[in-house]
């Protein structure tokens, strides 16, 4: 199969259900073929962990359509624009921008972008990073928004956006919501992470028309975890939503954030069958909470080492025996080649509801405004080359994007929760600043710096060993079985 003709192969195993599983054999043969080969530069099971991911994408996304869950027409606009242009790559458009950034600054864009357009959200739930300032109403202007995908997309080539917040469906600007900018770039794919408790009929339709929006509805587990978590009632609005997108083919995934309080339910398979058999979930984020501040509370919720190591067990069982579309962001690095944040090729920056340009949704720490850059002439591209952004680069490289074939843990991958001692002694420049009240305690606490060096010290203790093992000694495949 040439890869000009995967949209087709797709498409007919939407219009064809009697053909759907011969295609789906055929289309897994194809990524596996092009995926897992003695002469790649990656670890022999770098590339199976990649393979794998695509092949539960596949199936998660088949399961969906054959229980009616998602629009055949959905699917066909969402090959067209995800597909096409996120990973074919057959927008000459695409291709030419990448290539002048290239020329143009001597290194590649990043892929895609988060951004939080607002704060406001209808939920206080515990522990969210997105609620730790004062002001919960900062809300970037519609033209704003509007030039920084448009940015993204002339200038850099992206064709995907993912949207967080704050809740993305209470956006209001200018009489415009997140759908008016869907539907502007319909030539790009976004991926919204959302409460879920705003998605009503008129939104959920909305969705539908667009067909290039995928809501990740956020839980905590089951009704008591959720609720405890996100507030009374919540789960109740969340399953009403999902089943709202379900009645129009939207398909959508699950978002839920590990802590101490609901890590044995996300190391049981009861959770992950629920959302991916009964709610019909196409896919699911895995994040792990990340503490900022001087709260032991916050410190209290987090997942020990011991326990991140189990739900990166059962990330491996769930991938590989379910078959479920799942990735952590810790967790799952190997799918990433390591930390995605900084700008780096591959990867994105965040750019949150007051401007500012972050390298990553955890790192609350920044150099730019994108109001700033702006004022003065400059453009997003400007905010990539800030002493911030090359250090988190350079990190990246030396831990193991300049040398694929060994580089050093993946299964550590994030600059500051898994190396908070580089993070602040290599990455983070003494100019910065913090977002927030709370990201300064964080850095002006000897008690803060000491309990994540603690901690990465043990999950270095605890993976280390896997790494070697299971990844740096592993014999050349045989890659004629799965």
């Amino acid at each position: 199969m040439r890869t000009e003709v995967i949209s087709s192969t797709l498409i007919k195993m939407v219009n064809h259900k009697q053909l759907r599983k011969l295609l789906a054999k055929k289309m897994d043969d194809y990524i596996f073929k092009n995926m897992v080969s003695d002469a790649s530069e990656d670890l022999r099971q770098v590339q199976m962990r990649r393979y794998q991911y695509l092949s539960a994408m596949l199936r998660c996304v088949n399961g969906s359509m054959d229980k009616g869950y998602v629009s055949p027409e959905i699917i066909k606009k969402i090959i067209n624009v995800f597909v096409q242009n996120n990973l074919v790559r057959e927008d000459q458009s695409y291709s030419q921008a990448v290539e002048k950034f290239k020329d143009k600054y001597g290194e590649y864009p990043p892929t895609f972008i988060v951004l939080s357009p607002t704060q406001r959200c209808n939920l206080k739930c515990i522990g969210c990073y997105a609620s730790s300032a004062a002001d919960t109403s900062a809300t970037i202007p519609y033209s704003y928004v509007d030039r920084i995908v448009g940015e993204i997309h002339d200038d850099w080539g992206g064709r995907f956006v993912t949207i967080s917040g704050g809740e993305p469906f209470l956006y209001r600007s200018a009489g415009k919501t997140l759908l008016d900018i869907c539907r502007k770039y319909d030539d790009m794919f976004f991926h919204a992470y959302t409460n879920g408790t705003v998605i009503n009929e008129e939104i959920a339709q909305e969705l539908a028309k667009c067909a290039n929006v995928t809501p990740a509805v956020s839980v905590e587990g089951f009704e008591q975890e959720t609720d405890q978590r996100r507030g009374r009632g919540t789960f109740k609005k969340i399953l009403e939503a999902l089943d709202r997108l379900r009645q129009v083919g939207v398909p959508f995934g699950i978002s839920v954030t590990a802590t101490s309080k609901n890590v044995d339910l996300l190391l049981s398979d009861e959770f992950y069958d629920y959302y991916f058999q009964e709610q019909g979930a196409c896919y699911m984020w895995q994040f792990q909470l990340m503490p900022i501040g001087r709260g032991k509370d916050e410190f209290e919720l987090m997942v020990v080492p011991e326990k991140r190591v189990e739900l990166y067990r059962k990330w491996e069982k769930l991938l590989t025996e379910k078959k479920y579309c799942l990735a952590d962001f810790w967790n799952s690095g190997v799918l990433a080649r390591g930390c995605i944040a900084y700008g780096r090729s591959g990867g994105y920056l965040y750019i949150d509801w007051h401007g500012n340009v972050t390298p990553c949704a955890f790192i609350p720490y920044y150099v730019d405004n994108i109001y700033d850059l702006y004022d003065n002439g400059k453009s997003l591209t400007d905010a990539l080359f800030s002493d911030f952004m090359k250090n988190g680069r350079k990190w990246q490289r030396e831990y193991g994007l300049d040398n694929w074939k060994k580089p050093d843990n993946w299964l550590m991958p994030c600059s500051i929760r898994d190396h908070y001692d580089i993070f602040r002694k290599s990455v983070l420049p003494d100019h910065v600043k913090p977002e927030d009240e709370k990201a300064k305690e964080a850095l002006e606490s000897p008690e803060y710096f000491r309990m994540l060096e603690n901690y990465d010290k043990e999950l270095q203790r605890l993976t280390e060993k896997i790494w070697e093992t299971e990844y740096l000694d592993k014999e050349p495949a045989c890659y004629d079985a799965k």
